[in-house]
């Protein structure tokens, strides 16, 4: 029978290109996550059965215990970017994270992989990192073997990094930023589930942080951006200190709404904008995996021609302004 892989957050952005690759690779592949009904797209990934989404509060021991049941191997996606409810960075990115392996262990499963970010610091100002850093902790101390990945920012087609910003630019002239002097090393997300499916079928452990070819600002991610959708922006910088007190105006009027409204950008995510996200010096990375790492110029005009001012006949434009009367 083909070994079966419980792969929590399984339907999210990184997580749906390590299901896709392991039910390539005839893995059976249980996706946990807290709505099944929203992760049926995931099924066509194999053969019928082969690929299943099925329910999992990462909060709660018995409920990730009965999807793990029967498991050669886990793979944990699960984190957040803002809190929301009881999903707070703690509970997820921290008790979860270490949940998961501390139950994995007990379970005899033979393989962990973690999905972690290059921010990972017990000393960061920023609450995301230090519960990043706290999870990969939790993890090692049950799993000593299991595979950690730290990837920077990464892009993709379902990405919410450049489709955010591209969206942005169909709404003024204007295209602010907080941190634009701040660097990035972007990876591509189906090179980062290669590097999970390693992990997974036992061909490495480790921290290693994942990085792409180029190592780029932010604001100069943006101006590639302008390039692919083909629009002219003025990229304005908001200094950290301006963007702290908007944040703590949107936290007030999230507050005020019981969190009905959200704004754009926390100060935790402020935070974490002071520090560049590239792969540290010395660090594992791809090369010790052997994987060369996609450049973004080949995948992001894939997927970012929808925001160009034609959309998809943008191209077909341009080439008519060259035909002669």
């Amino acid at each position: 029978m083909s070994k079966l892989v419980t792969i929590y957050g399984g339907s999210g952005f990184v997580g749906r290109y390590i299901a896709r690759r392991l039910a390539k690779s005839g893995w059976r592949v249980r996706v946990a996550v807290r709505n099944p009904n929203e992760a049926m797209f995931v099924k066509p990934y194999g053969a019928v059965g082969q690929v299943e989404p099925v329910f999992c509060n990462i909060r709660d021991d018995a409920s990730v215990a009965s999807v793990m049941k029967g498991s050669d191997a886990v793979v944990n996606c699960v984190g957040v970017l803002d809190e929301i409810g009881k999903n707070t960075f703690e509970a997820v990115q921290t008790e979860g994270a270490e949940r998961i392996a501390r139950l994995a262990a007990e379970h005899g499963v033979t393989s962990m992989v973690h999905l972690s970010a290059i921010g990972a610091d017990a000393e960061s100002e920023s609450e995301y990192a230090r519960t990043k850093a706290a999870g990969e902790d939790g993890v090692l101390a049950h799993m000593p073997n299991a595979m950690i990945l730290r990837p920077s920012i990464i892009f993709g087609m379902e990405d919410e990094f450049f489709n955010r910003f591209a969206g942005m630019t169909r709404f003024g002239p204007v295209l602010p930023v907080v941190g634009a002097n701040t660097k990035f090393q972007p990876v591509y997300v189906d090179d980062v589930a290669a590097a999970a499916v390693m992990g997974v079928e036992g061909g490495a452990s480790g921290v290693y942080e994942l990085g792409g070819p180029d190592v780029n600002t932010f604001r100069e991610l943006m101006q590639e951006m302008l390039q692919v959708v083909r629009r002219r922006r003025l990229i304005v910088n908001i200094p950290f200190g301006i963007a702290r007190l908007m944040a703590i105006g949107f936290g007030v009027g999230r507050a005020l709404s019981f969190g009905l409204v959200r704004g754009p950008l926390t100060t935790d995510q402020v935070e974490n904008l002071k520090v560049d996200n590239v792969v540290s010096e010395g660090a594992q990375g791809f090369d010790a995996l052997g994987i060369t790492p996609t450049a973004m110029e080949g995948i992001l005009p894939d997927y970012l021609w929808r925001f160009r001012p034609s959309g998809q006949y943008d191209a077909i434009k341009e080439s008519a302004k060259n035909l002669k009367a």
